[in-house]
């Protein structure tokens, strides 16, 4: 950020779910709001997530509908221009981002849109859902600006109308994520990693789109016959849907995996860094997700990725199709015999600095200033 910025301080106010837990939206979000505060700018995060009513200096908390529109309208009438934080999942998602925007809009701000996620969701593209064509034509008007995490998913955001020099893309990963102390993990998680050879760790929320009981199933076939093999299932706690929730604590205790899965709530990002730098592979199931942190945390790590096809995985990682898990219990089988292979073969990605392009982007925006930006990895 040049001395522009410094001189006209920006206001930006968040608009999206906060850790605790971690998730990636939160964990992305926590990360800006610290990068936006440390060049002079003022940030502010309404926390519509999980943690929304627990009091913290890091966010304000929002209690109910009335106390969101009534915190967007004293935000707005103060200056701040909104970053709202949407994707293709959730019908309620898209009910919250508009009241941002149009509060926004209506104290002669235009908010900025992170519309996240990748290009097959269940709303999104175009071709689903037709009746929805009104909904999300409004959604992508009404801002200044409109953030994707790769060049695919603009060129999807183009068919709704949406001007190319309105959209960046901008990876939803940055160099500041490969920052991390490494921790003493509880007593527990240590023991675990002492008693199985390979551990394979995956971050998974139990919603359907997360694909958990395919991914156990596959787990359980590819380890049936390697007793030292262990699966740590790590941010079970977000967002989790109830009977996704009970299929998975059935299918946990089967005598085939009853011993050899950890199951964490959540971990913080020092924490899950020096889990997954200890892990043998990773494994990644949704297929709606974009560039996924976690992967390229793993990738830099050279920590082998094994993640359900999704048709713009990044280079060295290796997909199986994510209803089979015969299909998941070979590619498993295939890359923990060969994994010293697999890590020294993998392609470290490029990680350039993502924060600074984007609260250059917020910060443009809350000045009247167009930020031309694109960036993302190959």
């Amino acid at each position: 950020m040049g001395n522009k910025e410094m001189a006209r301080p920006a206001r930006i106010l968040e608009i999206t779910s906060y850790p605790p837990p971690r998730a990636g939206w939160g964990v992305r979000v926590q990360m800006l709001k610290r990068h936006l505060e440390a060049h002079g700018h003022e940030c502010t995060v309404l926390n519509i997530g999980q943690s929304r009513r627990i009091p913290s200096d890091e966010y304000e908390t929002v209690m109910n509908g009335f106390d969101y529109v009534r915190k967007l309208l004293q935000f707005s009438l103060r200056g701040y221009v909104a970053h709202v934080h949407v994707n293709g999942q959730s019908s309620q998602g898209f009910a919250i981002a508009l009241t941002a925007m149009f509060v926004n809009l209506l104290c002669g701000r235009r908010c900025v849109l992170t519309f996240h996620g990748g290009i097959d969701q269940i709303y999104f593209p175009r071709p689903r859902y037709p009746w929805l064509l009104p909904m999300f034509w409004t959604m992508f008007a009404v801002p200044r600006r409109i953030i994707c995490n790769s060049p695919a998913v603009g060129e999807r955001l183009q068919e709704y109308g949406v001007a190319p020099a309105k959209i960046v893309s901008i990876q939803a990963f940055s160099r500041q994520y490969l920052e991390f102390e490494p921790r003493q993990l509880d007593g527990r998680i240590e023991a675990f990693f002492r008693k199985y050879q390979v551990v394979v760790l995956s971050y998974i929320n139990l919603r359907p789109s997360f694909f958990p009981l395919e991914m156990l199933e596959g787990f359980a076939r590819a380890a049936g016959r390697h007793p030292e093999w262990g699966l740590v299932l790590c941010g079970v706690a977000g967002y989790p849907e109830e009977p996704v929730v009970r299929a998975t604590r059935e299918r946990l205790s089967r005598p085939d995996l009853a011993d050899r899965v950890y199951v964490i709530d959540d971990l913080d990002h020092d924490e899950f860094l020096t889990a997954l730098s200890r892990s043998s592979v990773f494994l990644r199931s949704p297929v709606s997700d974009g560039v996924c942190s976690s992967v390229l945390e793993a990738l830099s790590l050279r920590i082998p990725v094994v993640a359900a096809e999704n048709g713009h995985r990044p280079d060295g990682v290796v997909t199986y199709a994510v209803t089979n898990p015969d299909d998941l219990a070979a590619v498993l089988t295939d890359v923990i015999a060969r994994r010293e292979i697999v890590a020294a073969a993998l392609p470290v990605p490029y990680i350039p600095d993502t924060l600074t392009v984007e609260a250059d982007v917020l910060t443009g925006s809350a000045t009247g200033e167009n930020q031309d930006t694109d960036v993302c990895a190959a």
